[in-house]
């Protein structure tokens, strides 16, 4: 089934939380717990969450439709790294983080994670950004591997916390072009 990828909008916010809800938990590092998933899930990927970070002018919001249905999804969030250890990995400057990227399970092998990553690297191309990177499960080797297929190298490491558990993460990034500001 042909997927196209496209901005989304206020009126996708419930589908894509409800994406979301089924995607964040396969990509958490095993051994977290349900419960704090759950939480994070509430606070961070609700519908109002996305309804806010629909409407943030730094935010876009890529959704993956197949059919009529919205099967994934990619977030991207324009802008320095504010945590202090990602700006020191990431060193090109003007930067775009890929804060999320997901698909649903049937739809895995299927070429919606790479129109996805596509789109999002063309977004960040078109709005004259020199780097684009994001944070990947230390534990989650297919992320990685996916990643690094599509030109992505773990320059450092970073902490995401999931309730009250602190998670490991990989710093990967991709350099679009060879002119740079540190």
């Amino acid at each position: 089934m042909p997927v196209t990828v496209d901005r989304a909008g206020l009126w996708d916010a419930e589908a894509l939380s409800d994406v979301a809800a089924t995607t964040f938990p396969l990509a958490c590092p095993p051994g977290l717990p349900p419960e704090q998933i759950e939480r994070f899930i509430e606070e961070a990927l609700s519908e109002d969450r996305f309804g806010d970070y629909l409407s943030d002018p730094d935010r876009t919001v890529l959704k993956a439709v197949a059919g009529e249905e919205i099967v994934g999804y990619t977030m991207l969030i324009a802008g320095d790294p504010a945590d202090p250890e990602v700006a020191r990995a990431v060193v090109h400057r003007p930067a775009i983080e890929i804060n999320k990227m997901y698909v649903l399970p049937g739809h895995h092998g299927s070429g919606v994670s790479t129109a996805l990553m596509r789109a999002a690297v063309d977004t960040a191309r078109r709005g004259e950004y020199t780097v684009v990177w994001l944070g990947v499960d230390q534990q989650n080797e297919r992320a990685q591997r996916f990643y690094g297929k599509h030109g992505f190298d773990k320059v450092g490491v970073k902490t995401f916390t999931v309730g009250a558990q602190v998670c490991e993460d990989y710093v990967m990034q991709k350099v679009l072009c060879g002119d740079w500001r540190p």
